[in-house]
């Protein structure tokens, strides 16, 4: 793919031009790939976009433009659309609820419509640069339940019924070859149903792609005779990251027991990579226990809990069934190369929880405690990034820039994503600004509390912060391995606003 596959246009501020942005769109679309109806539904995305744009980010007698950026990705297309105007709140718009009918226009429609048919929309303020509207899509391809008949799957023994194999085998480990990506795709259904927060990994095209952009390192164990036996990744969360997630760790049932994944994890960490790391985390289920163990037999220790991050409808094949209340996960780290020292600003009512943790993953930092002059921001607006996650409806927010308006940007998007009903909202903010020491409280204040550290993001060393959108959580139900991921979930209990004597949330604060 070329480095540089992408159009530019720039429109005036009318709605006169929604033709031509459409028109625009869908010819890169074409260009890049897609074929009906898919073109439809993203002419359809843009629509709304656009018309959001030209109504709510300029006065009526305002002449100005925007522009409208199509790229090529490894999976598809991703559009931006970026203006200059006046913030515009999408959540003041009127919301659609589709269980009601009705003959009027029905508002809210088009935005409804705009997060159904992309794959991921993300809204962007940047400040004094403006803002950005962010729609992602897919190119077409087959999963792995339509790659072959459910018949043909059905017919399979369940993996806890197949036959293991007690006499230990010769195999190789090694980079996934694209022809296997089939088989990938095969045993993660398997192995694990539709349970992977990334839905790639059950579509064998995309897992090429991402191979290809190394974006995903595949590494598979198979016989002598190229049998397929089992798999395990590093995921960039985007190229050129410095940290990667440890996943799509799996071995079909009649290998269980050569010692697989453990070959396989071991070559991942060791292997040359096109984007040296130097750290690797793990998101552990904690319905069960076993990906727990993995990351602690790699030393890839517990700092964070990401509460009903997931939905409890998801089941692990011969491991759980469905839960009654959301999956929590928990977050491990490990450095790949010593931490460089950094001077940090925990808010006051964390600073000893975020020194123990940075101790369990092996950092030792400076720990500082801001003055109040050091509160004062060279810049008025903050610059933040939401991403909605619809598989899992949930979303993270990031802060890329802090600026003087912090509190009020976040209370925006977190109003926003509420109304469209995300059930659970992670926020991210570099613990090296003293702005997040002074940040933090006055979050709180809006139903945010503690969920864990993330170090070496793309924003730097990051507090994570956590809201729940009227999500009933029992925290008994959450199992987890070590005393400090034990001590972390008391931790964050303790710190949630909306916990009662009982152990479930009451209704969120608005």
């Amino acid at each position: 793919m070329s480095a540089r596959e992408f159009t530019k246009l720039t429109l005036p501020n009318e709605i006169s031009y929604l033709n031509i942005a459409q028109s625009h769109v869908r010819l890169a679309a074409e260009k890049f790939g897609f074929q009906p109806p898919e073109l439809g539904q993203i002419e359809l995305a843009v629509e709304e976009a656009v018309s959001n744009v030209i109504k709510h980010a300029y006065d009526a007698s305002e002449q100005n433009s925007f522009d409208i950026i199509c790229e090529r990705v490894s999976l598809g297309m991703k559009i931006i659309i970026k203006d200059r105007g006046i913030p515009f709140d999408a959540g003041l718009l009127p919301q659609y609820d589709p269980r009601q009918v009705s003959t009027d226009k029905m508002p809210g429609l088009g935005m409804f419509l705009m997060k159904n048919v992309m794959d991921l929309v993300s809204f962007v303020n940047l400040g004094a640069d403006g803002k950005e509207t962010h729609l992602s899509k897919y190119l077409p391809q087959k999963n792995i339940m339509e790659q072959f008949s459910g018949q043909e799957l059905a017919l399979e023994p369940p993996a806890a019924a197949a036959k293991i194999l007690q006499e230990k085998i010769p195999y190789d480990v090694r980079r996934m070859r694209p022809e296997e990506a089939i088989e990938v795709s095969r045993c993660a259904y398997k192995s694990h149903g539709y349970t992977f927060f990334d839905s790639s990994i059950y579509y064998p095209e995309r897992i090429v792609e991402l191979n290809k952009s190394d974006e995903l390192i595949s590494v598979v164990a198979v016989t002598k005779d190229n049998v397929f036996m089992g798999h395990t990744a590093l995921h960039y969360p985007h190229a050129g990251a410095r940290i990667s997630e440890l996943t799509f760790a799996f071995v079909n049932m009649e290998y269980r027991g050569q010692g697989c994944l453990t070959r396989m994890t071991d070559l991942l960490f060791s292997m040359e990579k096109k984007y040296p790391l130097s750290g690797i985390y793990i998101n552990s289920v904690t319905n069960h226990i076993f990906t727990q163990k993995v990351a602690q037999k790699y030393g890839v220790n517990d700092c964070g809990v990401y509460l009903a991050a997931s939905p409890g409808t998801w089941v692990f094949k011969g491991i759980s069934e469905a839960s009654p209340q959301r999956l929590s996960v928990l977050l491990s780290f490990k450095y790949l190369e010593p931490a460089h020292k950094l001077t940090l600003y925990p808010p006051a009512e964390h600073r000893a929880m975020v020194e123990k943790l940075y101790r369990n993953i092996g950092a030792s930092h400076v720990y500082a405690v801001p003055e109040k002059s050091e509160a004062a921001l060279p810049q008025e607006t903050s610059v933040l990034r939401a991403d909605v996650y619809a598989s899992e409806n949930c979303a993270e927010i990031w802060v890329d820039q802090f600026g003087a308006d912090i509190v009020r940007q976040v209370k925006i998007m977190l109003y926003d994503l509420c109304v469209k009903q995300v059930a659970a909202i992670y926020l991210y903010m570099d613990l090296a600004s003293p702005a997040a020491h002074f940040a933090t409280p006055e979050l709180k204040k809006l139903g945010f509390f503690f969920s864990g550290i993330l170090p070496q993001t793309n924003i730097g060393d990051t507090i994570v912060l956590q809201y729940l959108n009227n999500i009933a959580l029992d925290y008994s139900k959450i199992q987890a391995l070590t005393p400090m991921a034990k001590e972390i979930i008391a931790y964050v209990q303790a710190d949630d606003p909306h916990q009662t004597a009982a152990g479930t949330h009451v209704q969120p604060r608005r």
